[in-house]
């Protein structure tokens, strides 16, 4: 997060106040990498007590109707210890999805470290797939949706002052199989202390729109970021592509 960055999307905000973020970014992103590295000892108390889960009455009303749903979410806090903190305070069973790693003994140790407490993993190129052979399942399935999307994937609107092209896939499977949208995000309660809440979103996907998952998904997180910019995770090139690219 480069001062530069800062005062595109902050554009209101005084010089000392952009410096002020960008610094406070760094100091931030050191403290996720050891956060997530911790995953590897972490027990199932220290997982619950660092990163507390909120709406549980709203997932267990679906998994009493047998209802599967999405969960749309960002780069925002520790989204690392929300999955275990899902996992560990709900019936539901969750499944991420995720871009494998090309390096193998990291791959391994990630992987090691997502499915710890139950929670499944599929790659990306195999979510269709793997959400069809798992109909009968009451399933979470987790899409990050706010990074870079290009070709067919993407939807283009603002997003912090940018022209942004947003990842449509939340929209599109929630369509295809009717599932209901929620919206996870995570707050930062103090220094490796987080707090992780859903709301939904989009309850009938199928009544909506074209893109209009897509827009408000994508409105709601820019809230959060709003809120907080600090635990969001600038340097992940959300902006690579530009609209030029397709003409």
């Amino acid at each position: 997060m480069s001062s530069k960055i800062c005062e595109i999307h902050f554009r209101k905000k005084t010089d000392k106040e952009i410096h002020s973020l960008a610094d406070n970014y760094f100091r931030y992103l050191c403290d996720l990498i050891l956060e997530t590295l911790k995953t590897l000892t972490m027990n199932e108390r220290e997982a619950r007590e660092r990163c507390a889960f909120h709406g549980t009455e709203m997932i267990d009303v679906l998994y009493q109707k047998k209802q599967s749903f999405i969960i749309a979410t960002g780069h925002l806090g520790n989204w690392e210890w929300a999955g275990p903190s899902f996992s560990l305070n709900n019936k539901h069973q969750l499944i991420v999805i995720y871009r494998p790693l090309s390096n193998p003994y990291f791959e391994k140790m990630m992987v090691g470290m997502r499915t710890k407490w139950g929670t499944m993993i599929t790659p990306v190129a195999q979510t269709l797939r793997d959400m069809v052979s798992k109909r009968k399942m009451i399933t979470a399935t987790t899409l990050i949706a706010d990074q870079s999307a290009f070709g067919d994937q993407g939807y283009w609107t603002t997003f912090l002052n940018q022209d942004t092209s947003v990842f449509t896939g939340p929209e599109k499977l929630a369509t295809k199989f009717n599932y209901p949208i929620v919206f996870l995000h995570i707050h930062r309660r103090k220094r490796g202390f987080y707090d992780a809440f859903v709301e939904m979103l989009v309850e009938e996907p199928t009544k909506t729109a074209e893109n209009q998952i897509s827009e408000m998904f994508i409105r709601r997180l820019e809230k959060e970021i709003l809120a907080d910019p600090v635990i969001w995770l600038w340097s992940h090139r959300r902006w690579k592509y530009k609209r030029t690219d397709y003409i």
